[in-house]
């Protein structure tokens, strides 16, 4: 299946993102309010749910990986039935319902999800058979989770207007895009996960002095990240901090000779090349884990595999599923050092932001 072009809703105009200080308690205010608003929806998609179906907390979006657990039902007959939100919420929402969850898996697109749940013992191990189809950097220590795919931090920038894009953190604050030239998207999990690996890499005094400086950029916030790569596609701004594969959807689009934006890779182990993983988890407290452990082993086999690759140009993690052309291997990128696991600290790096000013309400 491929994507077709689309001339989508207007785009919305790029929001400025607040200077005032903000209230350290507000993003454990959001988890709460997070976890306090999930629960009435989670019950009615299990009271809804086909009989024996797996119920998968999916923090994917559902247009996105919905067909693939349609295929999944169509080759092995088990049904599967979605609830689907942000990875934050379900992490949230599981969380609150601990061992009482109605939840088989849980699907995310982010590995700080995965590790807050690891940490909070809510996960069951999974078979090293499964496991050891992964590189170990894409997966938990502790055999908890797995990763599915990968996608890459890049910047993006406008090949009319820039030569020499920047390769490192540290360029994109040295002052030359400085006066509205740099789009990023502050809600978006992309985004924070960089800033917490930034934390975890830096530590927490480095990250909040980069964080003061590119502020002092006055970059221009967008509502996500399609809307930061368009605007650099348009000239809006010269460059943008986004995943790898935007552009590859734009390209899809509107064809490659129409469009002008292009990735720039970060140097080796700088920390704005951070990979990150969408992955998954079996829930210990799930009372079908045969059935849960078979939907893991089919995610992680060569079908959703090359979905991953050919669909939504991320990165395949397991061994012999070609990566999307044009990519650069991810063992060239020499991506930085740590523990995805250790991305769990998204409260504290919304925190973090809300005090610098860089992220919007």
């Amino acid at each position: 299946m491929s994507l077709t072009a689309s001339t989508g809703p207007a785009r919305p105009r790029p929001l400025r993102p607040s200077r005032r200080h903000v209230h350290v308690a507000l993003a454990a205010l959001t988890l709460a309010t997070l976890a306090a608003c999930g629960s009435a929806d989670t019950d009615e998609a299990s009271a809804a749910a086909p009989e024996g179906a797996l119920t998968v907390y999916n923090g994917r979006s559902e247009e996105l990986v919905g067909p693939l657990f349609e295929q999944f039902t169509e080759a092995t007959g088990i049904p599967v039935e979605l609830r689907s939100a942000s990875s934050g919420e379900l992490a949230a929402q599981l969380l609150t319902e601990a061992e009482a969850s109605p939840a088989d898996v849980f699907v995310s697109q982010d590995a700080g999800a995965l590790g807050a749940l690891t940490k909070a013992g809510l996960f069951a191990a999974l078979p090293d058979e499964l496991l050891d189809r992964v590189d170990p950097a894409f997966r938990a220590e502790d055999g908890t989770w797995l990763g599915l795919s990968g996608r890459v931090r890049v910047v993006t920038y406008n090949a009319d207007e820039v030569t020499a894009p920047p390769d490192t953190i540290d360029e994109v604050v040295a002052g030359d895009w400085a006066g509205g030239k740099i789009g990023y998207a502050p809600t978006n999990a992309s985004w924070q996960s960089f800033v917490t690996g930034l934390r975890v890499l830096r530590g927490e005094e480095a990250a909040r002095a980069w964080l003061e400086q590119f502020a002092a950029q006055d970059p221009v916030a967008f509502e996500g990240n399609s809307q930061v790569r368009d605007a650099v596609d348009a000239g809006e701004v010269q460059i943008g901090l986004v995943n790898h594969y935007y552009l590859y959807e734009l390209i899809e689009e509107k064809g490659e000779d129409a469009v002008r934006a292009r990735n720039q890779f970060m140097a080796p182990g700088d920390p704005g090349g951070l990979v990150n993983v969408a992955g998954v988890g079996v829930l210990g407290s799930s009372d079908d884990a045969e059935r849960a452990e078979t939907l893991v082993d089919w995610l992680a086999g060569p079908t959703a595999q090359a979905y991953f690759a050919t669909q939504t140009w991320e990165y395949p993690l397991v061994a012999g599923v070609d990566q999307p052309e044009g990519l650069p291997a991810l063992d060239e990128l020499e991506a930085p050092a740590l523990d995805l696991s250790d991305l769990d600290s998204i409260a504290e790096t919304q925190a973090l932001l809300a005090e610098v000013g860089l992220l919007t309400q």
